[in-house]
């Protein structure tokens, strides 16, 4: 009946109806002096996390998510490993390190104790390995059939010296730094199901990337931060929604080259297969920066000796009048085509 009426899975995407409900019924509502603390950052610059200034000069890094993953385990992961996960690089991506976390499990009546045990010793697995303090939380229980299973929503906690404010600048770099779309084809292939699918997991072996980027992302900040000009994972919508982000944010126009991203040919080719853009795939393990033209190289360099092997400089950011706002993408034939943000439902659940 519409999208001012009703809620569609596609107002939950991540995408362009995300970014326009959100809109609608948040942003559009609260008065801008309520939208951050003092000279932090909130809503009223909506980024992977909100930064509030703290007496000493620095700055606390807060995030939160709900994740509603479907199905619950997957090759390469669970819900738990996930939502510790994300919030984890939602902090890190805001230039904190990540401190501390808070949980609430909402869970269905009769959902089996040992894999709600299992995703809790994931969730609480990835908080000790990366030495993150669980300080709080809460849990329930809804009767059968008003949930499917379980959602997990978390709060992290870090602190900044100095936050990472998505604003990329003109003549910086667009680095990525592992393949992505790997955790988008994993749900997608579960959820479709079929022989294909199923084929596609097998014989390719594909897994989930989701993973903690602290390894990454602080000794980067550490030695860069100065020159990274935006910092973002790109799981809902995909690269393609965080370029279109940025674009729009810094009026600028961001051109890629479609040979340089890493792609996995089989997500390459299982999202063709099925009419979807595989750069709005989510990656639940990937970075993607905006850097001072005159350190690029240097800071892929330093990311190969931190083991992102495949690390890569997939485009950069220009000034144009006649395209500010766009993404454009050089395609493998020679060709360009804009890189449009994505719409409407293409995998539900995915985070």
């Amino acid at each position: 009946m519409g999208f001012d009426k009703y809620i569609r899975l596609a107002h939950g995407s991540g995408g362009v109806e995300t970014s326009a409900i959100l809109e609608k019924l948040i942003f559009s509502r609260v008065e801008e002096s309520l939208k951050r603390v003092g000279n932090g950052v909130g809503i009223d610059f909506p980024d992977d996390a909100a930064a509030i200034p703290l007496p000493s000069g620095d700055y606390l890094i807060v995030t939160m998510d709900a994740y509603t993953v479907n199905p619950p385990f997957f090759p390469g992961g669970d819900i738990g490993v996930l939502a510790a996960s994300g919030s984890i690089n939602d902090v890190l991506m805001m230039g904190g390190k990540p401190l501390a976390m808070l949980d609430s499990v909402v869970v269905e009546e009769g959902f089996p104790m040992d894999d709600l045990s299992k995703i809790l010793d994931s969730f609480i697995g990835v908080l000790r390995g990366e030495g993150v303090a669980l300080i709080g939380g809460d849990f329930k229980v809804m009767p059968k059939g008003q949930l499917d299973r379980v959602i997990i929503t978390t709060v992290g906690i870090g602190l900044a010296r100095k936050p990472i404010i998505d604003v990329p600048r003109v003549g910086d770099k667009i680095i990525v730094s592992d393949y992505v779309g790997d955790h988008g084809a994993v749900i997608l292939a579960y959820q479709l199901g079929g022989d294909v699918s199923m084929e596609l997991l097998e014989k390719s072996r594909l897994r989930s990337d989701v993973k903690p980027l602290t390894r990454l992302m602080l000794p980067l900040v550490e030695r860069y931060g100065d020159y990274i000009h935006a910092a973002r994972d790109p799981t809902r919508g995909g690269l393609s929604m965080v370029l279109n982000d940025w674009a729009k944010v810094s009026s600028t126009v961001i051109v890629i080259d479609e040979s340089s991203i890493p792609l996995r040919p089989e997500v390459a080719s299982f999202a063709g297969m099925l009419g979807i853009d595989p750069l709005y795939l989510a990656s639940e393990g990937v970075a993607v920066l905006s850097v001072d033209p005159s350190l690029a190289d240097e800071v892929i360099t330093y990311m190969h000796s931190l083991g992102f092997s495949n690390a890569k400089v997939v485009g950069e950011v220009r000034k144009s009048e006649k395209y500010s706002g766009y993404v454009i993408m050089r395609t493998v034939t020679g060709g360009f085509r804009i890189l449009e943000p994505p719409r409407g439902d293409l995998v539900p659940r995915i985070c």
